[in-house]
């Protein structure tokens, strides 16, 4: 079995896209929580949309190391 080498050229691109995945996620929760009666569902999307913005600070954190490696060129 041949082994892959470490293909990080992509890696700002997809966290840049998971980024507005989730930024998405968030507003859509945000509209469905404007929308329903239901206090459960509205707290369970609030709760959900707080692990969102933890993930996001996690997501920016990893884009910027990401863009500082590809301008090294990914060198140590």
């Amino acid at each position: 079995m041949k082994h892959n080498p470490d293909d990080r050229r992509d890696n700002v691109d997809r966290i840049q896209f998971n980024i507005n995945h989730t930024i998405r996620n968030m507003e859509l929760a945000e509209e469905m929580m404007a929308k329903t009666d239901n206090e459960k569902t509205r707290q369970e999307l609030k709760e959900k949309n707080e692990r969102r913005r933890r993930a996001l600070e996690g997501m920016r954190a990893e884009i910027r190391e990401e863009a500082l490696a590809k301008e090294k060129g990914y060198r140590e």
